[in-house]
């Protein structure tokens, strides 16, 4: 049996993209391994998001050049965002790896690692065939309680600040039979939450065997009739992208959990043009007034970003003045940082440093304050657990609420896989305690 190591950067998506790959491997003898020391191959699955991603997988590549010296067997591939928009830069800089592979294209692995022990060299394949990706892979082996499902993949929003549209390419969404069969299969392994997965998800228009076009709503009621699931969710979402009929969901769909990641990026209407996001701070207000008259005790989480090029105090603190009146139940917050080949990296108001720090500590503080008072508010409440995993004490189990707040519970580890109503006694700094009810 042959050892695969994955590393994974990033996002959601990535860690379903390292676990497809772990299972299109598995066939060719490959098991997973927890490091790469003694690995047969080593695949660096990586992120082209935040500053200097490119340059922490070449320092990870120099690391994994010491492990090439000692195994002349060992196999070193790249894949992911990073690969994508590197391509044989990688191979360049780096030649100890052996394969480069897009996010569009890994399901080609197998060939491209017998084209190398065939004929010697290295391979890269950084093509955008994803729905041929999605056919050729073979049947998950997942059996994680909750477990990510991608549905949706590319975007054609184009914020300036973004690579994803370079690297993962167009919007396209998959047949609805073939969510719905990936569903099943993990339904049938165990799982009994499925997070649906896009880089904007809530775009998902799948088109099945009749020529009829699907909406997430419609994909979410038919993933809530397969028996074994009992939770859904989705992630990440683009306001332009809330249809009616997936605000209505919230309300109607018992088992589409009242969660939901809606990222704003800024309160700035100014901040919001230049970043080409195609809403206002008005109608993502408006907004979420109507996800939450259709369920009113949604947990809303953001994405924010502060110091983008030109960002005034006054742009800022209308940023402050959006969460003020959102009230978090949590949030991603970043400071600006630039992309090569984005339209916003070439912006001539870049801001200091300094100034943005400032910024995120102030945001960071509003943002987390509006997290605890949410998870406070769920404190003497009986709230519905589903139980993940065993806890870090002996006899502790851990799970999460509908609003995905992790929760500790002392109870016996048949639990995992089963939903139990749990009194929440207090508040620690990431999680909620609790008692069985």
């Amino acid at each position: 049996m042959k050892k695969l190591y994955v590393k994974t950067y990033g996002c959601q998506m990535n860690a379903y993209d390292s676990a497809r790959m772990a299972d299109l491997l598995a066939p060719l003898g490959y098991a997973a391994s927890d490091a790469p020391e003694g690995a047969d191959m080593v695949i660096l699955n990586t992120c082209h998001i935040r500053e200097k991603a490119a340059e922490k997988v070449y320092s990870e590549l120099g690391r994994l050049r010491h492990l090439k010296a000692e195994n002349d067997g060992l196999l070193i591939a790249v894949a992911g965002c990073v690969a994508q928009a590197e391509g044989e830069e990688i191979l360049r800089r780096a030649p100890q790896v052996d394969l480069v592979v897009g996010p569009q294209t890994y399901h080609r692995l197998p060939e491209m690692i017998a084209r190398i022990a065939r004929d010697g060299g290295h391979a890269l394949d950084a093509d955008f065939p994803a729905l041929e990706k999605f056919d050729s892979l073979a049947e998950t082996q997942a059996s994680d309680i909750s477990a990510f499902l991608t549905v949706q993949e590319g975007c054609d929003k184009f914020c300036t600040f973004c690579v994803v549209p370079y690297t993962r390419g167009p919007e396209h969404s998959r047949p609805p039979e073939a969510v719905l069969a990936e569903a099943r299969a993990l339904a049938a392994n165990g799982t009994r939450e499925i997070v649906l997965l896009g880089q904007n998800v809530n775009a998902y228009c799948g088109v099945d065997a009749a020529g009829r076009s699907w909406s997430l709503a419609r994909l979410c009621d038919a993933l809530a009739k397969i028996e074994g699931i009992a939770r859904i969710r989705y992630t990440t979402s683009h306001p332009r992208d809330m249809g009616d009929d997936l605000i209505a969901a919230h309300g109607d769909n018992e088992k589409l959990m009242p969660y939901l990641h809606l990222p704003v990026q800024s309160g700035s209407d100014a901040m919001l043009d230049a970043m080409n996001r195609q809403h206002t701070a008005e109608t993502y207000l408006r907004l979420v007034e109507r996800i939450r008259a259709a369920r009113p005790d949604i947990a809303l989480t953001s994405d924010f970003i502060v110091g983008f090029p030109g960002e005034s105090d006054a742009d800022f603190e209308a940023t402050m003045q959006l969460v003020r009146q959102v009230k978090y139940a949590g949030a991603f917050s970043f400071k600006y940082s630039k992309r090569p080949g984005t339209p916003a990296a070439a912006a001539k108001k870049q801001i200091s440093e300094k100034v943005k720090t400032e910024r995120l500590d102030a945001l960071q503080k509003l943002l987390l304050q509006q997290q605890d008072d949410f998870n406070d508010a769920q404190i003497g409440h009986v709230l519905p657990v589903l139980f993940e995993k065993p806890g870090r004490n002996p006899g502790q189990v851990v799970g999460r609420t509908p609003y995905l707040q992790p929760v500790h519970a002392d109870g016996d580890m048949a639990l995992i896989g089963g939903i139990a109503d749990v009194r929440i006694g207090a508040r620690t700094v990431n999680s909620l305690k609790g008692v069985l009810h």
